[in-house]
């Protein structure tokens, strides 16, 4: 009896541990896959460090790109290297800025290297007009009125347009067919493989300037300006005709003793961190400025040389002043917009009197480049001293009553 009564015993031990190491594996098991899944679903850290800004730099060498074979496969590769998501910010990161300010070498995706080709005489003038990709009807405004390429008293006149990547890529859909488009039909497009943004206008200004050194080294005189200015061509090209390409030359409407501004909202806002100085140099505004060959030279060496800076009017101030070379101002480069508000809400006081001695008007509409145009073309408007001190007349939006 008490043998089997140990027996007993001796099996119901076995049991138990055999139901104990049973139940100590599944626990195991479980307590294992638990952990896969929670490392497996556990999101990932995010980086204390701000947002980098997008590089689009990927290729050591620029390509120049001319015609539309050319570019096609070049756009079917900037979809998976050159061209990241934009980055969005609620307000400019100054020290993302200051992080990435010496990265000033950008490829140049669409190329005109025969704009300035060597003719029996070589290009009078070039007009180079900053633009975005969204801007085709402004483009397109310049290219049939005031910026038409031609000749004007026998002086050859070239035409460019600079642009960089736009920003949000998705907002203009098929953005690099349609520029290629542009490009094979106008030969007069320049695109650079940065961001186009306000202040990334000083790589526009740099690059411009390094391009027309290397495919424009032998025009006499360059306007550059923004996409909505209105140019009267034949006083700038009479204005020119007395001047040397061989002679420094920087004309526009200069601004002096600017101070920089320190109010956070404003769109110009520079902290002290990046510009201590009180007074900034002497600068060309208002949407446009004309300088000879020889000056577009050295302001390409020069910019080499001058820290970047996100203003571009500034930074270019900046490198005159590198090349002791002081701005003159000209009073027809002051006038900025298209008359004055009068008492009717749909009229808009005009005398193109006032208008027609003038070089650059600055912040047009479309509507209003193309009224200045028609207006001022016509040969027998004839004004006086007396007509211009008159009584202005008064045009609609559409329609232009005496």
């Amino acid at each position: 009896m008490r043998v089997q009564l140990k027996e007993d015993a001796i099996c119901t031990l076995i049991l138990v541990l055999s139901f104990c190491t049973l139940l100590y594996f599944q626990l195991g098991q479980t307590s294992s896959r638990g952990n896969k899944e929670r490392n497996h679903t556990k999101p990932p850290m995010k980086s204390r460090d701000p947002p980098s800004t997008v590089d689009l730099r990927r290729h050591p060498k620029p390509r120049h790109i001319s015609d539309f074979k050319q570019a096609k496969p070049v756009y079917k590769e900037l979809k998976h290297s050159t061209i990241a998501p934009a980055v969005t910010y609620s307000s400019f990161d100054f020290q993302q800025y200051l992080r990435n300010k010496d990265k000033r070498n950008y490829n140049l995706l669409i190329n005109q290297p025969n704009k300035c080709i060597k003719n029996p005489k070589d290009p009078f003038l070039l007009i180079a007009i900053k633009s975005t990709v969204e801007d085709f009807d402004r483009r397109e405004i310049v290219r049939k009125t005031w910026g038409r390429e031609g000749s004007i008293n026998g002086m050859h006149i070239k035409r460019v347009f600079l642009l960089g990547v736009p920003r949000n890529k998705i907002a203009v859909a098929m953005w690099e067919t349609l520029v290629n488009h542009e490009s094979q039909t106008y030969k007069d497009v320049l695109l650079w493989d940065f961001l186009d943004t306000f202040f990334n206008l000083t790589l526009k200004e740099i690059h411009f300037l390094n391009w027309a050194a290397e495919f424009c080294s032998n025009v006499n005189f360059i306007f550059k300006g923004d996409n909505d200015v209105f140019v009267n061509m034949e006083n700038i090209v009479d204005f020119l005709e007395v001047h040397s390409p061989t002679e420094d030359l920087f004309v526009g409407d200069i601004i002096s003793h600017a101070k920089p501004i320190r109010l956070r909202k404003s769109k110009y806002f520079i902290p002290e961190i990046m510009y201590g100085l009180g007074i900034y140099p002497p600068y060309a505004g208002g949407g446009g400025f004309l300088m000879s060959g020889i000056t577009m030279k050295k302001l390409s060496r020069a910019c080499k040389d001058v820290e970047l800076f996100p203003i571009d009017d500034v930074f270019l101030g900046m490198c005159l002043q590198r090349i002791n070379l002081k701005p003159v101002s000209h009073d027809g480069f002051k006038t900025f917009g298209i008359g004055k508000p009068s008492a009717a809400p749909h009229l808009q006081t005009f005398d193109p009197c006032f208008y027609k001695d003038l070089m650059v008007v600055h912040s047009l509409k479309v509507s209003e480049i193309w009224l200045m145009w028609n207006l001022l073309r016509n040969h027998n408007l004839s004004c006086s001293k007396k007509q211009r001190a008159g009584k202005p007349f008064y045009w609609e939006r559409k329609k232009v009553v005496a």
